[in-house]
């Protein structure tokens, strides 16, 4: 079993402020035990004729002593027992961000993103749980029954051995009946909660798209078929708790019922006062109830689980990442080459990438082309080392590189839909590069022809920049994002169809932009269409995974196929053809 290290090692960190913790907490239970066991003194005695008023008015002392030692305890216990699990939590998500935080692209390629927001927003927080609820009061309940036995078996040793099976059934029987039986039902419920939260979370994102197909009905209609099918399975869960707390309250009734006939029989032989009878009888109350919540900690350990496995997986995942740690240093020139790189996404689909090569110098230009579901975007992916390489190898400056590398240092990627955050827009743009000064930010924005859009705003670099940076239109957004990358300044840069969804004028402005402002470094362009390919220094025509055509723009339009897709996207070349023939 791999070595567990999201909850033990916490501990240990935390040894101390444990143990004040179980002592705060067994203190508890007695002074409660104590609180009705000089309760029920008091009464029997105050039924009897009192010969001296001492001898009621030690047990009110008594009794008022352990009632408020009780709540003392218990407040200092709760105190201790957040103040160590939300210092625990703290370094749960320091720890979480920093597996997280260098490997952002790795993660999003292997996980979903219902997923991702689970673990940050409720598998850390889902962890308090198993130490409040669970490690802790097991503990305690653990140390409670060692001493409530050796004390019976102080008087009576097989009536010892009798409540030792009794309270075993409620201390280990039921608790772990509970997490086999259980366990089962509780991942299920785990899972559909989970992905209901998934197909919320997908939902919400593409909220527009529903509500302008007129469907919302049908969103909300499967939307609650999936809760109902979750709630059927938590009224299981529901109805074995009914079924096992009846059967605990039967043996609670099994352990009064015996008490009551022990002391009788001990008051009848005279080993103990009469008034002693109704105080043995009522300290068993909070000793049992201390017992009875250990079946409702096991019960939630299925639950706990699934969260510790989702953080496992994350965690092996960024194992599986550094387990060579090689990360790339910044460089001015990177050469990168692909020796018959392969890929497939599982073993029953046909590879997305199948024995590419590629040769990719310093200052390069290629353009890879091709049809949705071409390959394309995994070969991006594979170069980036967002996803390892099954067959072949991804070189940097001839050095193997893939998951364990940090390529971050030396590619940047201008996508589809860049990201722009709530905030100003010099912030946005020194997400590029936090240290930039004036100068090179001036530079970066004369560059990306930011210039004209920076004097129009109301506070120019200092406007807010609305969220996702609505206030912007297309190719302002892709051009603020080129800005980052030139303050970013890595030698590589990764086009990822940064023309999509532009008009016709807007996308040749954006392109000769980006071709004039990366003038010096690699670009990997990936396109739809062949607009502005004449300016690549290669072109590569991917197919089924594969690289169907490759040459300068000049060598393909002898190719049939590349000629006829060439004229569909630039109609202007047609024309040209036609005037000169």
């Amino acid at each position: 079993m791999k070595e567990d290290k999201w909850i033990f090692p916490f501990m240990r960190e935390n040894t101390g402020r444990i143990m004040v913790i179980l002592l705060l907490s067994i203190l508890a239970l007695g002074t409660g035990a104590m609180l009705t066991f000089t309760s029920g003194f008091l009464i029997s005695r105050s039924a009897m004729p009192i010969e001296n008023i001492l001898m009621v008015y030690i047990p009110i002392v008594g009794v008022r002593a352990f009632g408020i030692s009780r709540a003392v305890f218990s407040y200092f216990e709760r105190l201790a027992g957040h103040d160590a699990v939300l210092r625990i939590l703290s370094k749960m998500r320091i720890k979480l961000y920093r597996i997280l935080e260098p490997q952002a692209l790795f993660m999003k390629s292997r996980f979903k993103m219902g997923d991702m927001l689970g673990v940050l927003a409720e598998d850390i927080e889902q962890l308090q749980y198993i130490y409040l609820r669970t490690i802790f009061p097991t503990i305690a309940s653990f140390v409670l029954y060692i001493i409530v036995i050796c004390s019976i078996g102080i008087l009576d040793i097989p009536f010892a051995i009798l409540m030792a099976v009794y309270l075993a059934l409620l201390l280990i029987l039921f608790p772990v009946c509970s997490l086999f039986l259980m366990r089962k039902n509780q991942r299920e419920y785990k899972q559909r909660r989970n992905g209901l939260y998934q197909k919320l979370t997908d939902s919400v994102l593409g909220i527009t798209d529903w509500v302008i197909s007129g469907r919302s009905d049908s969103f909300i209609s499967s939307y609650e078929q999936d809760e109902a099918s979750a709630a059927l399975v938590n009224s299981r869960l529901t109805r074995f708790s009914r079924w096992r707390n009846f059967a605990q309250q039967t043996v609670s009734s099994l352990v009064i019922t015996s008490l009551l006939f022990w002391a009788a029989e001990q008051y009848a032989q005279g080993h103990i006062p009469v008034t002693l009878i109704a105080a043995i009888v009522l300290v068993a109350l909070p000793i049992l109830d201390a017992f009875l919540v250990v079946s409702e900690a096991f019960e939630r350990i299925p639950g706990y689980q699934d969260s510790l496995n989702r953080l496992k997986g994350i965690e092996s995942a960024d194992e599986q990442r550094f387990s060579q740690k090689e990360t790339a240093l910044k460089e001015d020139s990177v050469h990168i080459k692909l020796e018959q790189v392969s890929f497939a996404y599982t073993k029953a689909d046909n590879p997305s990438v199948q024995d590419v090569n590629l040769d990719i110098p310093q200052g390069k230009r290629i353009a890879v082309i091709g049809r949705s579901g071409a390959g394309k975007s995994t070969l991006l992916k594979l170069i980036q080392g967002a996803i390892a390489v099954q067959d072949g190898k991804v070189l940097y400056n001839g050095k193997t590189a893939g998951v364990q590398t940090d390529s971050s240092a030396i590619i940047s990627v201008l996508n589809q839909n860049p990201h722009l955050f709530d905030t100003t827009l010099r912030n946005n743009l020194l997400l590029g590069s936090e240290d930039a000064g004036e100068k090179e930010l001036n530079e970066a924005i004369k560059l990306a022809q930011l210039g004209e859009l920076v004097n129009k705003l109301p506070e120019g670099l200092d406007t807010f920049m609305q969220e996702t940076g609505q206030r912007f239109s297309g190719g302002e957004k892709q051009r603020v994002a080129l800005a980052r990358i030139l303050l970013k300044d890595t030698p590589v840069v990764i086009l990822d169809e940064p023309n999509a969804s532009l008009d016709p004028r807007t996308e040749k402005e954006l392109l000769q932009t980006i071709f004039t402002a990366l003038d010096g470094k690699s670009v990997i362009w990936i396109t739809h269409h062949l607009v502005g390919v004449e300016k690549m220094d290669e072109i590569l025509f991917m197919e089924a995974g594969k690289i169907v055509m490759r040459g300068t723009h000049a060598e393909l339009l002898k190719e049939k196929r590349y000629k006829q897709l060439y004229e569909l996207d630039y109609p202007d070349y047609l024309l040209k053809k036609d005037e000169h023939d």
